[in-house]
């Protein structure tokens, strides 16, 4: 079986995870990439990227440097997790729900407990418990300030793929059930498009990959298939573009090697291939620039299987690939977040080795840097930017239990 497959499927032997044997996450398919969320990661409503009829030109220099900024540990979490979602919340707040708890005798438990952040004080608080227990689920922030939470695994071994949905409302702090997904999933990745649907993509399937693509409509609750993505995947990422288009990068297909690029139009409801032929990777980062573009980073592909240094900028308005430098460090299964800057700050790595180091792209140079170490090696995990442009990143594993900390500017925002 492929090696990437066997990250995203673990088992628990002994109370420890063991790789064994699509995108929120998954162990039986893997971690999450964030957000995308990533995911990578898992994250709210994506804002779209301003349009600009300019093709990209060469790098300039930055007309300001990084600012100097650290590492702060936050108050002790409910419960140290992996496996989970993180969603900023409309009041700044960010709900962390599911995943898998981590004990402090290396036990694991797959759970519905969730709870909320809040920058202000630092402090976590437990909220309301998900009616279903989830790990590897996606999750987003929907345009009326619910978050929407779908399908995943409950159980570690052998565990069937789940296809419930529902909504946490923040004002009450409760979770109610919504339409199930047409099809089960764990690992997909989750859009909001600019209409306010929500597109979920790929992912895995009770011991197969899903190609089959869906919408969430939040007025009715439920869900209607859109066309199949020509190539089932997990393990790849989705970014929403300036014109309301869908980029999906990468990501093993039903042959366990890496897949290209695909672009979803929402108003056709039709997919057409992109040429990326250099992208043929999965487990990676996609992030939006502010210049329109998508940076993809890292990931495994046929050459590089525990993760690769390269990365590619991909431009909407030409539909090509632009090669940029290579990360500092080779990665997979990390998380990339956008800074106010306009740099992208990346953090952690895999389960083979989770990373406390970080690197930061600067789209204006072209260059990526080392950044401050965090307190605690970590994969798995999630990094969510606050309302301050700080980043708080949770949980994963590595040193256990992880707990969490945040990563803003020297004596403050």
């Amino acid at each position: 079986m492929h090696a990437s497959l066997s990250r995203l499927a673990a088992m628990f032997v002994g109370g420890l995870l063991v790789a064994a044997c699509s995108t929120a996450v998954s162990p039986a398919p893997s971690a999450i990439p964030t957000s995308s969320l990533p995911l990578t990661s898992p994250s709210p409503a994506a804002t779209p990227l301003p349009t600009q009829s300019a093709t990209p030109t060469a790098p300039t220099p930055s007309p300001d440097p990084i600012p100097p900024a650290t590492w702060t540990a936050t108050g002790p979490m409910v419960d140290a997790r992996h496996y989970h979602s993180a969603t900023l919340l409309r009041d700044g707040r960010v709900l962390v729900a599911g995943g898998v708890l981590t004990g402090n005798g290396g036990t694991a438990e797959p759970s519905a407990s969730a709870e909320l952040y809040d920058p202000a004080s630092g402090t976590w608080t437990a909220t309301g418990t998900m009616t279903e227990i989830r790990y590897t689920h996606g999750a987003t922030l929907l345009a009326d300030g619910r978050v929407l939470v779908m399908g995943g695994a409950a159980g570690l071994i052998d565990p069937p793929v789940s296809a419930s949905a529902e909504l946490y409302d923040p004002a009450s702090g409760t979770w109610t059930a919504t339409g199930s997904m047409v099809t089960p999933r764990m690992s997909p990745t989750v859009t909001v498009l600019l209409v306010g649907r929500v597109l979920v993509v790929g992912g895995w399937r009770d011991g197969t990959t899903a190609g089959a693509a869906e919408l969430y409509d939040p007025g009715t609750g439920t869900w209607s298939a859109t066309a199949d993505a020509p190539e089932a995947r997990y393990g790849h990422t989705a970014t929403l573009l300036a014109d309301g288009r869908v980029l999906v990068v990468g990501g093993n297909g039903f042959s366990d090697a890496p897949t290209n690029a695909e672009l979803y139009d929402p108003d056709t409801q039709m997919w057409t291939a992109s040429d990326g032929a250099i992208n043929a990777r999965s487990n990676h980062s996609a992030t939006g620039l502010p210049d329109g573009s998508v940076l993809i980073a890292g990931g495994e592909s046929r050459t590089a299987s525990d993760g690769t240094v390269s990365a590619r900028l991909f431009d909407p308005r030409s539909g090509t690939w632009i090669a940029t430098s290579d990360m500092v460090e080779a990665r997979l299964f990390h998380t990339a977040t956008p800074m106010t800057d306009g740099t992208v700050f990346v953090t952690g790595n895999t389960w083979e080795r989770p990373s406390a180091t970080t690197e930061l792209f600067d789209p204006q140079r072209g260059t990526w840097t080392a950044g401050p170490s965090m307190r605690a090696a970590r994969s798995n995990h999630t990094a969510t930017r606050l309302l301050d442009g700080s980043v708080l990143v949770v949980g994963g594993n590595g040193a256990s239990p992880v707990s969490a900390e945040v990563y803003g500017p020297i004596g403050g925002s």
